[in-house]
């Protein structure tokens, strides 16, 4: 259980992201008091958690309905990871999240930003949603079904904290810092992903 929680926690943490969503959501809530920031941020966390509780819970019922094998959806889940991988790695994502970042806070009507865009698409977005499929299928038992939601659970708190702490991390750490730290868990996700592509084709092809 150890090793599946690990596995959840390092796919999970580096799929959301917390290093890279708290210089965006400090941007996002220049204009905030402390008690709206940290308001938005709880709410944030607790709805993306919503997101990918249900996914997670019944992802696999929705593979089933529409007649998907779990080996196909590793291998696309895999090459999904895998692309957000090469995104973080090259700075690709980030400038995407800023762009949309710079979207919302040009409208001036736009105050809460926990449900768009920090809680969807930033939080359960699409990797994140096929992360926690992937890994609710790896869970063989209920105490795996623990663990994996365990370790999302810890994912989001640390998002969460990451959000309410984000002013005070980016005159500490700076854009530097971020931008190493978001190429390192970029290689991890790419041999993560590399993972699940490998272990889809070996279901399909009985290798």
């Amino acid at each position: 259980m150890t090793q599946l929680f690990l596995s959840a926690f390092i796919t999970l943490f580096v799929v959301i992201d917390p290093p890279g969503c708290a210089p965006i959501y400090a941007g996002l809530t220049k204009g905030a008091t402390s008690a709206q920031r940290r308001i938005m941020a709880i709410r944030a966390a607790v709805i993306a958690g919503v997101i990918l509780l249900i996914f997670a819970l019944f992802g696999e019922q929705l593979l089933a309905a529409l007649h998907i094998e779990l080996d196909s959806f590793r291998i696309a889940g895999g090459l999904m990871l895998f692309w957000i991988a090469f995104e973080m790695v090259f700075e690709k994502r980030t400038q995407r999240r800023e762009e949309r970042a710079e979207k919302v806070a040009a409208t001036p009507e736009v105050e809460d930003v926990s449900i768009f865009p920090m809680a969807i698409p930033m939080l359960a977005g699409p990797g994140a949603i096929a992360a926690i499929m992937l890994l609710m299928n790896e869970a063989e038992d209920v105490t795996g079904t623990f663990t994996v939601l365990g370790a999302l659970a810890s994912v989001l708190i640390i998002t969460m904290l990451a959000l309410m702490a984000a002013g005070p991390i980016m005159r500490l750490f700076g854009d530097k810092v971020e931008a190493a730290i978001t190429r390192v868990l970029g290689v991890l996700l790419a041999a993560l992903a590399a993972q699940y592509v490998i272990d889809g084709l070996r279901g399909s092809f009985g290798v």
